[in-house]
């Protein structure tokens, strides 16, 4: 045999035992290791009544504005309807009248909703506060801008005694509109348009006194629109000045350099 053919064969040989060897030893080692996935666990969830679109005030509930929706069991907060709690929710409370906005989306809290065989205005009114009524005209209600919730003061305007000047005073500060009575007004060119003809305000007893007041005596009666920023202002303050301690009004009459007060009694002499 040629020495060529000896060294080739040796080779191969040789070749063959290493690749048998290498086997060997990958056997041996076993099976080759996985990396496990992390498991994710849902938190557990619960049915909320939530809102299938944005509801104003005085808007009533239906089917088709309030749905249940799964919602985190560790976020329901106090005051939300759950379907655990009411499960006939959506029905019972078809016809309820919401007091404070909600957002599509929003869970439907009890605090923000009146019992649907309730008055209206009467579910809108805090514990406390009256419904009062004064007209307005878009020249009076800051141009049929004001709706309702919005924030506004009370402006009168009356005759002085005597000069024939007009006086304003601000009545009543930052109370916040409760309803805008509205009627359909059809202008010279056939268009449509819809203004307020009487704003419901939300006072207190002392207010309503003031207001009452001022409805008599005022030449006339004007709102201003406040920004929403001033909402978290006071809002009790009033121009007592116009009542007497009994809620009465005191009006002062001047007769021969006398200065009456209404019940009649003489308390200052100008001459």
């Amino acid at each position: 045999m040629k020495p060529v053919r000896i060294i080739i064969l040796a080779v191969a040989v040789g070749s063959a035992a290493m690749a048998g060897l290498l086997a060997m030893k990958l056997t041996r080692r076993g099976p080759v290791a996985t990396i496990a996935e992390p498991v994710i666990e849902q938190a557990p969830t619960i049915n909320v009544l939530v809102a299938s679109k944005s509801l104003p005030v005085g808007s009533r509930l239906g089917a088709d504005s309030i749905h249940w929706m799964a919602w985190p069991k560790d976020g329901v907060a106090d005051g939300m309807i759950t379907e655990e709690n009411r499960p006939a929710a959506v029905d019972d409370l078809a016809g309820a009248v919401v007091r404070l906005p909600i957002f599509t989306g929003e869970p439907v809290r009890q605090e923000k909703i009146a019992d649907a065989s309730s008055r209206i205005m009467s579910s809108l009114l805090p514990a406390g506060k009256r419904a009062v009524s004064t007209e307005i005209t878009v020249a009076t209600g800051a141009g049929g801008f004001i709706l309702p919730n919005d924030r506004v003061d009370v402006i009168m305007v009356r005759k002085s005694d005597g000069d024939g000047l007009y006086l304003t005073e601000t009545v009543l500060s930052n109370v916040r509109v409760l309803a805008i009575d509205q009627q359909v007004e059809e202008k010279e060119d056939g268009s449509k348009s819809v203004i307020g003809t009487t704003a419901t305000l939300e006072l207190t007893p002392d207010q309503s006194k003031v207001m009452t007041v001022a409805q008599q005596i005022a030449e006339r009666i004007s709102l201003a629109l406040r920004s929403v920023a001033d909402a978290q202002e006071p809002d009790t303050s009033a121009a007592d000045h116009l009542l007497s301690g009994d809620g009465r009004p005191s009006i002062q009459l001047i007769k021969s350099g006398s200065i009456v007060k209404s019940d009649g009694a003489a308390v200052e002499n100008q001459n």
